[in-house]
C-alpha cells in the first residue's frame, strides 16, 4: 500500500527539476561564480534502477551547467533539458517524443517555475521545503528537503507498487 494518493501503476516516467528537488535549494559558489550543486547518491541508486526497471526519466531545469547533464548521463538518464526558462513546452514536447500523457506521469518540482508543468502532470509532487505555491497544487509532499532524497522517497514508492523494487538482479549493481 503506498502513502500516495494516486494510481501508481499508472506512472510510467518521471521528471525531475533539479534545483530544490535532487540538490538542495542553498548550493555553495565557487569563486567564479558558479553553484556547486550536491547529488543525493540515493537518489542516483533509485534513479538508475528506474531506468533500468523501464520507468521514463527526464529532467527539465531551468539551470544550464555541464554537470548536471554528467551527473545524470552517467545513471542512465537521456533526457535532459537544460536551460528551459519556461518548462511547460519542453515537458509537452518530452511528452510527444516518448509517446506518453501527461496522466502517466509524475513531475517533482519545488518553485514558481514548475507550477505550469505541476498543473499539467498526472501526479504533482513537492519536497517538504518546497514554496508554499507549489505545495498547495502537489498530490504529494515528501518527507525529505529537496537534494536529501526527494527521488529515492518518490521512486521507492513508485517502484514497489509496480513490484520493481529490490527484484531480480537489476537491484543489486549500478
Amino acid at each position: 500500500m503506498s502513502r500516495i494518493n494516486y494510481d501508481l501503476t499508472k506512472i510510467k516516467g518521471v521528471v525531475f527539476d533539479v534545483d530544490g528537488v535532487l540538490s538542495p535549494s542553498t548550493v555553495p559558489m565557487s569563486a567564479e561564480g558558479v553553484p556547486m550543486r550536491m547529488a543525493n547518491l540515493k537518489d542516483g541508486y533509485a534513479m538508475q534502477l528506474a531506468v533500468k526497471s523501464g520507468l521514463r526519466m527526464a529532467i527539465i531545469s531551468g539551470a544550464d551547467v555541464p554537470s548536471i547533464r554528467g551527473r545524470f548521463g552517467v545513471i542512465g538518464l537521456t533526457d535532459i533539458y537544460l536551460g528551459a526558462s519556461d518548462k511547460l513546452p519542453v515537458f509537452r514536447k518530452w511528452l510527444e517524443s516518448v509517446g506518453l500523457q501527461a496522466d502517466e506521469i509524475a513531475y517533482v518540482g519545488d518553485d514558481i517555475p514548475d507550477l505550469p508543468v505541476l498543473k499539467a502532470c498526472g501526479l504533482p509532487v513537492a519536497p517538504r521545503d518546497a514554496a508554499a505555491e507549489v505545495k498547495d497544487v502537489a498530490r504529494f509532499i515528501t518527507g525529505a528537503d529537496g537534494g536529501y532524497g526527494v527521488a529515492r522517497e518518490l521512486l521507492e514508492e513508485i517502484l514497489k507498487v509496480k513490484g520493481m523494487w529490490l527484484s531480480e538482479d537489476k537491484a543489486f549493481g549500478w
